[in-house]
C-alpha cells in the first residue's frame, strides 16, 4: 500500500516540480547564509516558537491565547520589515554584488593596480613600525558615499606619503577612516558604524570595532593598524583577521582588485579574434 502510494507521488512529479524545487531550497540555503550568525538568527527562532505556540492553542482549543497570538503574527508581519530593515538591505546588496552584469575594477579602469596596491602596503607598513593606529575602507561594489559625506573629501590619488600624513597624530584628519576606491582617496576621518558583535574580545578597541561594523553592512575591506602594538589586521564580511604580514596584505588588495582569471582570459581571446579579423 505504501509503496502504491510512493509511486503514485512520484509519478506526477513534473521536470518543473523538479526546477521548482531545487529554486526554493537555493533561496531558503542563501537565506540562512545571511541570517546566520546575526540577531536575525535569534529573531527568527522566536517567530518559529510563536508559530508552534499558536498552532498548539489551537488545537487545545485555547482560544483566548490563539486569539492574541494570531493578532499578534498579523501585527507581526508589519514590525518585520521594520526589525529586519538592515538583513533585507544586506540581502539586497548581496544580490547586487552578485549580479552577473558587475564588473571588475580592472575591468573598468583598464590599467594595473599594482603601483596602488604598493602605495597602500608601503604606508601600512610604516604606520605599523612606528605604532601609529590608522584605519582605511577599501569600497568595492558597495557604495560608501554616505559614510565618506560624514568625514572631510579628499578626492586624491592614493599614495603612502599622503596617507600616512593623514593618520599622523594630533593632525585635523587622524580620528576616523579613509575611504579608498579605486586608485582614490575619496575621504578622511570618516566615521564608520560599530559592529553589534557582543562576542568580540575586550582587546580590540575602537577602530576593529568599526572596521569589523563596516564590514558587516558592507563588501569593503578594511585594514586596522593598532596604536598599542603596530599590528595589522584586515575585516570583511564581518570577519576579523589580526596580525596578518606585509606579504599577506598585499596578497589580500591584490586579490580584492584581481579580475576573475577564466573572465580575463575569455575576453583576452576574444580581442585576440577581432584583431584577426580586423587583419
Amino acid at each position: 500500500m505504501l509503496l502504491e502510494y510512493l509511486i503514485n507521488l512520484f509519478s506526477n512529479i513534473r521536470m518543473r516540480d523538479v526546477i521548482d524545487i531545487i529554486f526554493v531550497a537555493i533561496i531558503f540555503y542563501k537565506l540562512f547564509t545571511l541570517i546566520k550568525e546575526t540577531r536575525a538568527e535569534q529573531l527568527i527562532k522566536g517567530i518559529v516558537f510563536l508559530l508552534v505556540l499558536t498552532k498548539i492553542s489551537e488545537w487545545m482549543q485555547l482560544f483566548t491565547i490563539n486569539w492574541i497570538l494570531s493578532n499578534a503574527m498579523t501585527l507581526g508581519t508589519i514590525a518585520i520589515l521594520v526589525v529586519f530593515q538592515p538583513e533585507l538591505r544586506r540581502g539586497l546588496e548581496y544580490l547586487g554584488r552578485n549580479s552577473p552584469f558587475k564588473k571588475s575594477l580592472i575591468e573598468m579602469r583598464g590599467e594595473s593596480i599594482t603601483g596602488v596596491v604598493e602605495e597602500i602596503v608601503e604606508a601600512v607598513a610604516s604606520l605599523s613600525r612606528q605604532k601609529i593606529g590608522a584605519l582605511i575602507v577599501m569600497e568595492k561594489e558597495t557604495g560608501l558615499n554616505e559614510v565618506a559625506d560624514t568625514g572631510t573629501t579628499i578626492d586624491g590619488f592614493v599614495s603612502s606619503n599622503l596617507l600616512i600624513n593623514i593618520f599622523i597624530p594630533n593632525t585635523p584628519l587622524h580620528d576616523g577612516a579613509v575611504i579608498i576606491k579605486e586608485d582614490k582617496i575619496k575621504a578622511a576621518a570618516c566615521f564608520l558604524p560599530l559592529t553589534e558583535n557582543n562576542t568580540l574580545s575586550k582587546e580590540l578597541g575602537t577602530r576593529h570595532r568599526a572596521a569589523l561594523g563596516i564590514s558587516e553592512k558592507s563588501d569593503s575591506i578594511s585594514i586596522v593598524v593598532s596604536e598599542e602594538t603596530g599590528g595589522i589586521s584586515t575585516a570583511e564580511n564581518g570577519e576579523i583577521s589580526r596580525y596578518i604580514d606585509i606579504q599577506t596584505l598585499r596578497k589580500i588588495l591584490l586579490d580584492m582588485y584581481r579580475p576573475d582569471t577564466d573572465s580575463m582570459s575569455f575576453l583576452n581571446r576574444w580581442r585576440g579574434k577581432d584583431e584577426q579579423t580586423e587583419k
